[in-house]
């Protein structure tokens, strides 16, 4: 499955949570289309099991996703940690 969101890698530190931004073109947000995102940087090889994923959404907050075994399982609004 491949995203239908515009979304750019903004912090890509090895050790460190991953995370991305809804660029918000016009297309499915992030937050809609959380589990192709979670399934397409899995199989690039961006986010192993341990690894966190935060993203900024179009309004400019920052949340995580949250994954088990390239699986999207939800969301934590608000976390603060990921920049």
């Amino acid at each position: 499955m491949s995203p239908r969101s515009d979304f750019s890698i903004v912090k890509n530190v090895p050790g460190e949570p991953l995370v991305i931004l809804d660029r918000n073109l016009g297309n499915m947000s992030v937050t809609n289309d959380a589990e192709a995102v979670v399934e397409s940087l899995t199989r690039e090889g961006l986010l192993p099991a341990e690894r966190r994923l935060f993203y900024y959404d179009s309004d400019g907050g920052l949340d995580e996703i949250t994954h088990k075994n390239g699986v999207f399982t939800g969301f934590l609004a608000g976390t603060k940690g990921g920049k």
